[in-house]
């Protein structure tokens, strides 16, 4: 029998955000498994005492990042992470982007504003809509959308995000997505489980440090040939992505109306297995088969 971990995050008094974590876990057990869901960071857990430890909703790594990869670096020693640690270090700091676009793959332009760089108004795009984010951040935490009219407002974002040592991301604004939404095509086992869409997550005038709701309107998607291919495309380009689990492709329209890749989610993306039920049997099925070749290897 197989002993799983599918790593979490503890909300506290409030109850966890991922929908699909006590379906998975019952879904896993009725396969055969020995599986729990453990927070990331519970200092009372041996993690060298499971086969595979899956990272699924260690949502609040963004913001703990050191810390969280301290413990993916300890964990990796003594057992099999999924995703690897050297595709989670790499995936957790945006600036992969520069990767992806220096192998070919369309992305969001991208600019970075480090600690010390000049964040005057001058540093940022004066003829058209924009967006600032941080390279370390997830669930649209510290991201806005602004106008050249609002450059001032988005120069206190960037030092305040200087301040708490952040480095910034200024993109175009992608129009296009207030129409045609930005679509998540999800892989395991390497192949495409499924994909979903939803409308735009930054509305105008809402602040950077705004609870912001993530995935607004996500309904289910078929992935267009284009879409599939710029995916497919940005996983060849990943470092050790042969050892991939899982993955999350996020794209949206660029002014050219071709996708653009948005984001890459390789560390605790939403499976939205609550929105595929259909999509549980292969995620089972691709979990025990990481976890076995695992057992053989120990």
């Amino acid at each position: 029998m197989s002993r799983l971990a599918l790593a979490t995050y503890d909300p506290g008094a409030e109850p966890s955000k991922d929908r699909d974590l006590p379906e998975l876990v019952r879904a896993l057990r009725a396969a055969g498994a020995d599986a729990v869901a453990v927070p990331w960071d519970d200092p009372g857990t041996d993690w060298d005492g499971f086969d595979l430890v899956v990272l699924r909703s260690t949502w609040d790594y963004s913001w703990r990042t050191a810390e969280f990869m301290a413990w993916a670096e300890r964990c990796a020693k003594t057992t099999r992470l999924a995703n690897p640690v050297a595709v989670v270090r790499w995936n957790t700091d945006k600036r992969y982007l520069g990767d992806l676009a220096a192998a070919g793959v369309p992305v969001v332009p991208t600019r970075y504003l480090a600690p010390g760089d000049a964040v005057g108004v001058d540093a940022l795009p004066d003829d058209h809509d924009f967006v600032v984010k941080p390279t370390f951040g997830a669930g649209a935490r510290f991201a806005a959308r602004y106008t050249p009219a609002e450059r001032e407002t988005a120069v206190r974002q960037l030092e305040r995000m200087h301040e708490e040592g952040l480095t910034a991301m200024v993109q175009p604004y992608l129009t296009h997505i207030d129409v045609s939404g930005e679509r998540a095509l999800q892989f395991f086992g390497g192949r495409l489980l499924h994909a979903s869409r939803k409308r735009a997550v930054l509305a105008p005038g809402t602040a950077y440090d705004a609870d912001k709701v993530a995935h607004p309107d996500l309904e289910p998607w078929t992935p267009t040939p284009a879409e599939l291919a710029v995916a497919e495309s940005t996983l060849a380009a990943v470092p050790e992505g042969d050892e991939l689990l899982y993955a999350r492709v996020d794209l949206a329209d660029g002014a050219d109306g071709k996708p653009r890749v948005m984001e890459l989610e390789l560390v605790e993306p939403n499976l939205f297995l609550f929105l595929h039920p259909e999509s549980v049997p292969r995620v089972v099925e691709a979990i025990l088969a990481a976890a076995g070749e695992n057992s053989v290897q120990r």
